[in-house]
């Protein structure tokens, strides 16, 4: 994954759980999903109006 290795991953993990804090990141999670969501919606749109 990107070359980054399981220490790597739970450093950032660890590091986005001090920046942001426990509480946030669920909603920061729903926003990233709901972010991609749209974003696939958008692209499915214009692959369909080129038809």
């Amino acid at each position: 994954m990107f070359g980054l290795g399981v220490p790597e991953v739970v450093l950032i993990v660890f590091i986005v759980v001090l920046v942001f804090g426990t509480s946030r990141i669920p909603e920061l999670g729903r926003g990233l999903g709901e972010g991609i969501k749209n974003f696939k919606k958008a692209i499915k749109g214009e692959e369909e109006e080129k038809k």
